[in-house]
């Protein structure tokens, strides 16, 4: 009768530790495959994002903008700048140019030969004119502008989430090392440097794309944060803000479910931008906004110009109006 109960009972306890080894086994499987899963669509969207921010060319302005052969000649044979600026204005009356240069006139440039659009630079690295220009990215190669900006956003963010899935991955790996769970040294330094360089990117990432969800919810370039477009009644930091939705859907499009995949779907072409008073005429309600930032709710956080001024640094910025 012993020797029964202890045969069936050495059954039964192995009977129940390979039904445990077994959801054990099927369940690190599935935890390794959703790592796995996780882990390509961060890398599949972050070349994706990386490739389109390189691959897309900034875009010029239209050929309506560009001076006639009669009007460039004219304005070359003028000697007088008042005279010139006259002709300028001439050309402008016909254009939806809205901004002006600091003086108050328009916003002319003499390489390219045309009238820039509002939000419009020369890029003196592209050597060209770029809708909406925010900076000159070494990092990818191109100028950041209209036809590639919100891919330079998806590239950052998916940079961020990419290097935090790496870092949170890896971390219990480096606490096993640090106990003294695992020994081989050889891993040991791949796991500390992947860590390392995993927490350095993000950080410095975390900033850049902070920056520029700011500048975001403001309707901002990086160069307009810097220099204040002049409009015709004087300058206005907030004049192409119209509220976050709105500032929201001008850079991702009123698609939902295209934002967070590098596809175009931007709203304009680049060469005109709702302005705020505009806007204002319709909606009597953003000039009780427009008073609420002057009396300081909407003031610019604390260090935003010298964290700007990093980024541009960082950037490598060139421009040339």
């Amino acid at each position: 009768y012993v020797t029964v109960v202890k045969d069936w009972n050495y059954a039964h306890h192995k009977q129940n530790f390979c039904e445990v080894t077994v959801l054990l086994l099927f369940f690190l499987f599935f935890v390794l495959v959703a790592y796995l899963i996780i882990f390509h669509i961060l890398f599949v969207l972050f070349v994706w994002t990386y490739w389109k921010s390189i691959f897309t060319l900034p875009v010029q302005p239209g050929k309506k903008y560009h001076m006639s052969y009669a009007d460039k000649e004219r304005y070359e044979n003028e000697e007088r700048p008042e005279v010139q600026r006259q002709i300028l204005a001439e050309i402008a009356r016909k254009l939806p140019v809205y901004t002006r240069t600091g003086s108050g006139g328009i916003r002319f440039c003499d390489r390219c030969q045309l009238i820039k659009p509002d939000r419009c630079h020369h890029c003196s690295v592209c050597a060209m004119c770029v809708l909406k220009m925010d900076h000159h990215c070494p990092w990818v190669n191109n100028c950041i502008g209209f036809s590639n900006y919100k891919f330079f956003l998806l590239f950052l963010a998916y940079s961020l989430l990419y290097c935090l899935y790496i870092a949170a991955t890896v971390f219990k790996y480096f606490i096993k090392y640090w106990t003294g769970e695992l020994t081989n040294g050889r891993s040991k330094f791949h796991i500390l440097f992947l860590l390392f360089l995993a927490v350095m990117f993000f950080v410095s990432l975390m900033f850049l794309f902070g920056y520029h969800c700011w500048l975001v919810s403001r309707n901002r370039s990086t160069l307009e944060a810097f220099s204040t477009p002049v409009f015709q009644n004087g300058p206005d930091k907030n004049g192409f803000n119209l509220g976050f939705v709105k500032n929201l859907q001008q850079v991702f499009g009123e698609e939902k479910k295209l934002w967070l995949l590098p596809i175009a779907s931007s709203q304009g072409d680049g060469h005109f931008f709702p302005m705020r008073a505009l806007c204002e005429a319709q909606n009597p309600l953003l000039s009780n906004e427009e008073q609420w930032e002057d009396d300081g709710i909407d003031e610019e956080p604390h260090g935003i110009d010298s964290l700007a001024r990093s980024v541009i640094i960082g950037h490598g910025e060139m421009v040339s109006d």
